[in-house]
């Protein structure tokens, strides 16, 4: 036993020795280090960046030249509510709403049976007093004959002066009876007149060259001058002459020294939001409303537009000066601070897809607290603003939670 555990402790120097090289593990520690920090590095370069954002939009070079604003709404100067000044069953309409009518044109029938009977009545009559005049012509000229024998034979005393009294009687009854047949005919002629009228008005006709805006009754209707009767109408149409289309804009009278006849305006319709009409105040209402402390002005239209109807909701934009046309189309306008200057020019960074994208641009005139640019940018388009100096083409971005 004793000698098995001397053998245990003898060194066997034929044995082959480990070396054990303790440097190579501090290698692989230190690669998996760099490893660690490029990764780090790679993850930092592309982890989005947080970014404040702004809208490119649309403006108008206008809005550095504006006065005053105001808002009303489209009316037409010139409007009816067409009516009939006789009561009657409607017949016949040949209308409809956005008709284009012209003056004098029928636009409705009233049943006229009634009163074309009477003017058909009429004419009548005023045949009967031609005949009558007729009648009385000939029998003032067999006066006139009878007056003449009896003067000769008075005159070789052949009758008696009674008798001759009696003819000339005779002939001036004549006279007397043919001047009221004429009369009877001025009468006839006037009734028949009186009739004509009374047919005339189951007409209605447009009164000027126009636009039908609405319908108010329908065949079969009973129309009455002022709609007294229960389920009756008045207007059978309302129509409005177009070409006399306007703006009526409250102003308040604190601003009204901004506001002159004759100053050019600028018209923004909320149907045509992308559109700018020119316009020019026609006039001023002499009175104020007390309740809202405004004056109206009412504005022309300087070039009528078939889109243009009444009733439109408007902005009205007052010039101190007439704009050129090139100055009335819209320009593409951003915050001045999301244009930086990189390589000598001026950029912008349009985020696209969560990544920033440089679009150089070209800066114009300064409109408002906005400034124009030109180049691949478009309305609605969304830009980094006040880039970072180290913001690069491509890089991921976030925008920040205000």
């Amino acid at each position: 036993m004793a000698d098995q555990d001397l053998n245990r402790l003898r060194i066997d120097r034929d044995a082959p020795q480990t070396i054990r090289r303790r440097g190579f593990r501090w290698w692989w520690l230190l690669v998996a280090a760099l490893v660690a920090g490029a990764a780090f590095w790679l993850y930092a370069r592309n982890a989005p960046q947080a970014v404040e954002t702004a809208t490119v939009s649309q403006a108008y070079p206008s809005q550095a030249h504006t006065l005053l604003n105001a808002t009303g709404y489209v009316v037409a100067q010139r409007k009816a509510a067409v009516a009939s000044k006789a009561t009657g069953r409607l017949e016949w309409l040949n209308v409809r709403e956005g008709s284009q009518v012209k003056a004098g044109e029928i636009l409705a029938r009233l049943e006229s049976n009634d009163v074309t009977a009477q003017m058909q009545q009429a004419a009548a009559n005023v045949m009967v007093a031609r005949a009558n005049l007729e009648q009385g012509d000939a029998e003032l000229k067999e006066a006139q004959r009878a007056m003449a024998r009896s003067k000769d034979l008075l005159d070789k005393k052949f009758v008696s002066a009674a008798a001759h009294d009696t003819v000339l009687a005779r002939h001036e009854k004549a006279l007397a009876a043919l001047s009221g047949y004429k009369a009877s005919i001025a009468a006839a002629e006037a009734n028949l007149r009186v009739a004509r009228v009374a047919v005339e008005q189951t007409l209605i006709r447009a009164p000027f060259d126009g636009v039908v805006l609405t319908k108010n009754a329908n065949v079969g209707d009973v129309i009455t001058p002022f709609s007294s009767a229960l389920g009756s109408q008045a207007a059978v149409v309302t129509m409005a002459d177009m070409s006399t289309l306007e703006v009526e804009a409250d102003v308040s009278e604190a601003n009204l020294a901004k506001v002159k006849v004759g100053q050019p305006c600028e018209i923004q319709l909320d149907a045509l939001p992308d559109q700018r009409f020119r316009g020019i105040v026609q006039r001023t209402v002499p009175t104020v409303d007390r309740a809202k402390a405004t004056v109206m002005v009412k504005v022309r239209f300087v070039e009528p537009d078939a889109r243009i109807l009444p009733e439109m909701s408007a902005k009205v934009a007052f010039l101190e000066k007439e704009l050129p046309d090139s100055e009335r189309t819209a320009r593409i306008v951003v915050q001045p601070a999301a244009v930086v200057d990189r390589d000598g020019g001026s950029v912008v960074f349009v985020i696209r897809d969560s990544k920033a994208a440089q679009v150089p641009v070209k800066t114009g005139m300064k409109i408002g607290d906005l400034i124009e640019v030109s180049g691949k940018v478009a309305a609605g388009d969304k830009l980094v603003m006040r880039p970072p100096a180290g913001l690069r083409d491509g890089a991921s971005v976030a925008v920040a939670a205000k």
